[in-house]
């Protein structure tokens, strides 16, 4: 039970962080789509981050390009299945500047994609999206590595406390 109350508590947290006012960029999806990965059950893996993304969504409204967000999130999530068999600050260090990445290279590859006026469909138009999005990459990676490590941090601390989180996959898994 303290699983699942914690689960709909991050999946709440993570949808308010969209909805409430923050820096652009910055909000705990991609942590959340790490931490899924690393310590939820796998069908879980894909399901959180997309939930919370959804109620948040529905908050704020539905955008075109929705595809590529999501997708990234999904993606990111196949990156913490790996964390959790890769366990350690340096290699969760790694999956979230991955992710940021990731993030970064498939949200924008969509916007020029979908750019009908923007950007001309050519190499100098994807590199002038790229551009343009950097400074959105920085509060990106700021806000995944903040997130990450109170995620992980908050989680890890939670389990001398609360048993429960103790039979996460990651422990039965290590």
């Amino acid at each position: 039970m303290a699983r699942y109350l914690f689960t709909f508590a991050l999946i709440l947290f993570a949808a308010l962080s969209r909805v409430l006012p923050h820096p652009p960029n910055v909000v705990p999806i991609t942590a959340l789509a790490l931490f899924s990965g690393v310590y939820l059950e796998k069908r879980q893996t894909f399901i959180i981050p997309i939930v919370a993304m959804l109620l948040s969504d529905y908050v704020i409204g539905f955008y075109t390009g929705m595809i590529w967000v999501y997708g990234s999130f999904v993606a990111i999530g196949v990156i913490g299945l790996w964390l959790r068999k890769h366990p350690g600050f340096i290699t969760t260090f790694a999956a979230t500047l991955a992710g940021s990445i990731l993030f970064f290279v498939v949200t924008n590859f969509g916007v020029w994609v979908s750019s009908q006026v923007t950007y001309s469909h050519t190499l100098a138009g994807l590199t002038e999206c790229y551009v343009a999005a950097i400074p959105f990459f920085r509060n990106t990676l700021l806000g995944d590595v903040f997130y990450v490590g109170a995620m992980f941090g908050l989680y890890e601390v939670a389990k001398k406390f609360i048993p429960a989180l103790q039979l996460t996959p990651r422990r039965s898994e290590a």
